[in-house]
């Protein structure tokens, strides 16, 4: 069922926003993509290049509290329907918020949806984040261990983040996997970044 798949290193938090930006190029009204990653993993800065791409109305933020959102587009194309589905426990609750009512006149990206979300759509983008964790660029770009491994860090390092709320801030590689589900994506080409791996 896989139509199309793209692995992809993501050097900086401006990376996933402009790698967004350009998978936004691909998408159409009717997609579906399903952002999955750890808390911090960049997903929602991910949703921020896809809707800047879009040229949807802002600004998209993470929907932990409201938990879907949709953007109207400022350019002619289709809005952008926003959804974290972290707090839904059940499919149930999922079909509770109508998503399928307007999936093909939107573009629909939902956090957290694995296994939730599945059955709005047989064609769908599934876009998996990791943090490379062992490697984050210093100010000169070059790669440095983490705080844990050379003893800095914690409170005492403003570079550090405190609160696990706060991690998409850090710029650390994250490892991005586009899987294309379905005949929507066969020969689709996805966008591919810069650096190199």
């Amino acid at each position: 069922m896989t139509g199309v798949e793209s692995v992809e290193l993501v050097p900086t938090r401006a990376a996933m926003h402009d790698l967004g930006a350009r998978l936004a190029a691909v998408l159409r009204a009717g997609d579906l993509v399903l952002l999955t990653g750890d808390l911090g993993a960049g997903k929602t800065t991910l949703a921020q290049g896809i809707g800047a791409g879009l040229g949807v109305r802002g600004p998209i933020t993470s929907p932990t509290f409201v938990i879907a959102r949709v953007h109207p587009s400022e350019v002619g194309g289709p809005a952008l329907v926003h959804v974290d589905a972290y707090r839904l426990g059940s499919i149930g609750e999922v079909d509770d918020l109508d998503l399928d009512a307007g999936l093909d006149a939107s573009v629909t990206v939902v956090e957290w949806g694995e296994g939730l979300v599945e059955d709005l759509a047989q064609d769908r983008l599934l876009v998996r984040l990791e943090r490379r964790r062992g490697q984050r660029p210093g100010p000169d770009g070059a790669r440095r261990r983490p705080a844990a491994a050379t003893g800095v860090g914690g409170d005492d390092d403003p570079d550090e983040p405190d609160d696990p709320d706060d991690l998409d801030d850090v710029d650390e590689p994250r490892e991005v996997r586009l899987t294309g589900l379905g005949g929507r994506w066969a020969g689709v080409a996805l966008p591919e970044t810069t650096v190199a791996r």
